[in-house]
C-alpha cells in the first residue's frame, strides 16, 4: 500500500499521546490526545462505537480502536476512507506486534518505550519535507 496516512497519533483510552508522527505540529501530541479522548467519550455517549472518523476542511481524520488505545490517522479527503481505515487497522495490527500484550501490560507510562515505532511504519506514512 501506498503512503496515503498525512499524520499518526496512538493514545490510551484516557488520552495520553504515546507515539505520533507529525507533518506540522500545530498542536502538542498531549493536548491532541486529551481533545481526541473527550471526542471519543462524547461520541461513544451519543451512539455505540463512537466516532470513526471526521473531516476538517479537506483533511479527513480516520480513528481505531483497538485493545484500549486509540489510533487517529488523518489523510486527504480524496483519499477512500475504506483505503485509510485498512492502512490504520495495518498500523494496529503492527503496534501490538511490536509491543506485544506483556510489554504494555508491564508498561510503566513512559512514552519513550514507543518511540522507536515510526521504523515499522514508515512506508505507511507521507515524508516529512
Amino acid at each position: 500500500m501506498g503512503k496515503i496516512l498525512r499524520d499518526l497519533w496512538i493514545l490510551t483510552q484516557d488520552g495520553l499521546t504515546i507515539f505520533n508522527r507529525v507533518i506540522n505540529p500545530n498542536l502538542g501530541p498531549q493536548m491532541f490526545g486529551g481533545l481526541m479522548s473527550a471526542l471519543n467519550i462524547f461520541a461513544e455517549s451519543l451512539s455505540d462505537g463512537g466516532m470513526s472518523n471526521f473531516e476538517l476542511s479537506r483533511i479527513r481524520f480516520t480513528i481505531e480502536k483497538k485493545n484500549h488505545f486509540i489510533f487517529v490517522a488523518n489523510s486527504s479527503s480524496e483519499v477512500k476512507p475504506k483505503k485509510v481505515m485498512n492502512e490504520l487497522k495495518r498500523i494496529s495490527n503492527k503496534f501490538f506486534k511490536v509491543y506485544p500484550e506483556e510489554v504494555i501490560k508491564n508498561w510503566s507510562k513512559n512514552i519513550k518505550v514507543f518511540a522507536n515505532f515510526k521504523e515499522y511504519i514508515i512506508d505507511s506514512l507521507e515524508k516529512i519535507e
